[in-house]
This record gives structure tokens, C-alpha cells and sequence, in this order.
């Protein structure tokens, strides 16, 4: 079975979402979690930014990381200036990591309009830094950033700084669709188009902007893509980056690959759960594999048919990924919502389906008036022991 390598940014690209702002211990505890979980790479931020990151880099140098690799993210050096002399890149180097990722430019516009340089002056940037690293030690990523419109607009130029890159010595190049704008079967093709014209291995770094970043992903995966770089819960700037809480599990269970031991697999929406906590955002309860939601059965038809043999209305069995099967009642429901709402509450109804048949019309006439109980599961409890006569009033005994 195939490794695919896990690298995680929620600590870097995951605080740029709008309403993220993690402290250093946030950040800290994060990182252990990552790590016992089985992640790689872990992405620390950019030391060169901003103060809290650099503490964190600080920090970890200290601490023991059992799986994952801490990585410090920074861009190439500026235009005209040595590496020796670039504050990002010293800035870079201070923080000690084993590995450094540096993202540079492969779109010729934003060589031209955004650096403000010319086509040669940037591969020679992203030379220099690489090499800098290399010279010292490094493992090196080159996060090889808007890939895909660079692709498109210059192909013969986006594929000159892929191999600027690998020539200098990275370990890994990126395939990074930045702007979010690219579907899974450009990703596929391009991907394909260059996997003979770099001699290192690739990954990919894939925003949401499309809705398909995590499609995006698994296309990667396909054409060779070796290393999956995003964030727990799909956290990012604007609409986000590709969520691994759904991307590992798919490449798992689905598609025979591993990234981490089944075991560990089975902690995913535990994961999912503290990240957004320690985030202070709320748990998005209908995402794919670890929301509250996903195995949640409403529909009659469903529940008596998962009743009998789960896998009817289950692409998974949510305990490999550390979820649990959940039953709704509501005015949608049948005597196969109530049965097994009675056997999880411990409540004893009637072997003929009679108690179960008044229960659901009790519950069709009290939400035809507005009232609701797919989120009331105390009411339900307390109507099933009435209409089954197991009630008794705890101020009268």
C-alpha cells in the first residue's frame, strides 16, 4: 500500500480564514495533536511575519515530535539580494526547523507585475534559496505557488522554475493552484503533462475556491502526486484551503492508500473537533466523515433499511473514522425512527409495532402545530414513555 505524505499548514494558510487568530499555546497544542495523530509535515508558519511565529519556532525546538516534521514557511529572497543578506531567509534559518518550505513565483504575471523583475532574475531567486538550504542541511520544499495559471498562460516558463527548483536541490516541488480556480481534470492532465519533466517527486497544495479542492487533491493523487498539503477542517483564506479531514479518509478507505495507521484514522473527527475548538469556531456539523450530521438518518425509508444492514445508506462505517450512527425523529419518520430511538434510550415498546405507530402519529400532529423534536431527543423520550404508559411524574411518587 502506497504512503501518501500528510502535510499540514492549519498553523500557517489555516489562520490567514477570516476570524482565526491562534495564540502561540494554541498553535503548540495544535502541533502535539497533529503529531499524535500521524501528520508528516507540520507547517509552523512564516518566522519572518510576525512575531507569535517566530516564539512558536521557539518554542518547538525544545519539544519532541514523535511522526512529524516542523517546517518553516518564507518565499524566495527578494530580487538582488543574496540569500546571506535577506532578512526573510536568515529569518527562515533562525527558526532551526528540519525542513523549510519556500513558496515562489511560477506565473510570469506576477513576476513581472507583482515582483517586478525579470522571467531569469526569479529563476535565479529560486535557485539561490533553495541551494542556500541545501548548502545547510535542509530538507527543502518548493512550494511552487499559482502553478496552474502559470501553467496556462506560459507553460515553457512555469515548467522552467519546477525544474529551476528541482536542479537546486529540493526535495519535493508543490503544485500549488493558489487562486482556487482549477477542476480536477486540468489538475490530472497538467500534472500528468509534467511528471516526466521534473525529477522530483511532486505534491500538491490545493485551495477551495471552486468548491473542488479536495476533488483537486485526489486527482493530484492519481496523476502522482506523492505529498497532500491542506488544513483540518478545510481552514483558509477566503473559502478556504482542501480539507484533509475529508482527503485522508477518502484516500484511505476508498482509494488504497495509507496515511496513517487505521488506528489513528479512527481519532479523525476527534481531531476535527479539537481543532475547532481551540480555533473558536463552531464544529461544522454536516461535513463530510467527523460533522455531528454525517451519519445522521432522518428518512422512514432510511432507518428501517440501515436497520437491518447499515451499508444500505453508508458509504462508511463511521467508527473507522471515530464517528457514530445517529437516528432522527421527526414528522418524516416511521416505526423504524421510533423502534430504534426506544432501543437506544433503553425504552421497551410493543413487539407489534402498535406503540411505534401511535408514537410517530402522536409526533406528525405535534409538528403539523410547529413543534420539533429532531433536536429535542429529552421531549421524545419523555412523549415515547407517555404514550406507552412508562411515565411517571417525578413530583408525585
Amino acid at each position: 500500500m502506497k504512503t501518501i505524505q500528510l502535510y499540514d499548514t492549519t498553523l500557517r494558510d489555516g489562520t490567514q480564514r477570516e476570524g482565526i487568530s491562534l495564540s502561540v499555546e494554541d498553535k503548540i497544542k495544535i502541533a502535539q495533536r497533529l503529531d499524535q495523530f500521524g501528520v508528516h509535515y507540520i507547517e509552523g508558519g512564516w518566522p519572518g511575519s510576525n512575531p507569535k511565529d517566530a516564539a512558536f519556532f521557539e518554542r518547538v525546538q525544545k519539544m519532541n515530535f514523535k511522526t512529524a516534521k516542523i517546517t518553516a514557511f518564507g518565499s524566495t529572497t527578494k530580487k538582488d539580494t543574496p540569500p546571506e543578506e535577506d532578512k526573510n531567509i536568515q529569518a527562515l534559518e533562525a527558526a532551526n526547523t528540519p525542513v523549510v518550505t519556500i513558496v515562489g513565483k511560477t506565473w510570469d504575471l506576477h513576476v513581472t507585475e507583482v515582483l517586478e523583475t525579470s522571467l531569469d532574475n526569479n529563476l535565479t531567486m529560486i535557485a539561490d534559496s533553495i541551494a542556500y538550504f541545501k548548502s545547510r542541511g535542509k530538507e527543502v520544499i518548493y512550494d511552487a505557488e499559482h502553478f496552474f495559471d502559470g501553467y496556462r498562460a506560459n507553460p515553457d516558463y512555469a515548467i522552467s522554475t519546477l525544474q529551476s527548483a528541482a536542479n537546486a536541490g529540493a526535495d519535493m516541488v508543490v503544485l500549488c493552484d493558489t487562486n482556487g480556480g482549477t477542476l480536477p481534470w486540468e489538475i490530472e492532465e497538467y500534472f500528468r503533462d509534467i511528471a516526466d519533466l521534473v525529477k522530483v517527486p511532486l505534491g500538491i497544495h490545493a485551495h477551495n475556491d471552486s468548491g473542488v479542492g479536495v476533488a483537486n487533491t485526489l486527482a493530484a493523487v492519481r496523476a502522482g502526486a506523492v505529498q497532500i498539503q491542506g488544513t483540518v477542517n478545510g481552514y483558509g483564506e477566503r473559502v478556504g484551503n482542501a480539507n484533509l479531514c475529508t482527503i485522508i479518509p477518502d484516500l484511505q478507505l476508498k482509494m488504497g492508500y495509507s496515511c496513517v495507521p487505521n488506528e489513528n484514522l479512527e481519532c479523525l473527527s476527534e481531531l476535527s473537533y479539537y481543532v475547532s475548538e481551540v480555533a473558536n469556531l463552531p464544529h461544522d456539523r454536516h461535513a463530510p466523515f467527523v460533522g455531528e450530521s454525517a451519519f445522521a438518518h432522518k428518512g422512514g425509508i432510511h432507518v428501517s433499511a440501515i436497520s437491518k444492514n447499515p451499508i444500505a445508506y453508508e458509504h462508511v462505517s463511521p467508527e473507522k473514522v471515530g464517528n457514530r450512527r445517529r437516528v432522527i425523529v421527526s414528522d418524516l419518520s416511521g416505526k423504524s425512527n421510533i423502534e430504534y430511538k426506544a432501543r437506544e434510550l433503553g425504552i421497551e415498546t410493543g413487539g407489534n409495532g402498535f406503540d411505534s405507530r401511535k408514537i410517530v402519529d402522536e409526533i406528525k400532529r405535534l409538528e403539523a402545530l410547529g413543534y420539533q423534536f429532531d433536536a429535542a431527543e429529552g421531549s421524545l423520550e419523555l412523549l415515547i414513555k407517555k404514550v406507552t404508559g412508562q411515565f411517571e411524574d417525578p413530583f408525585n411518587r
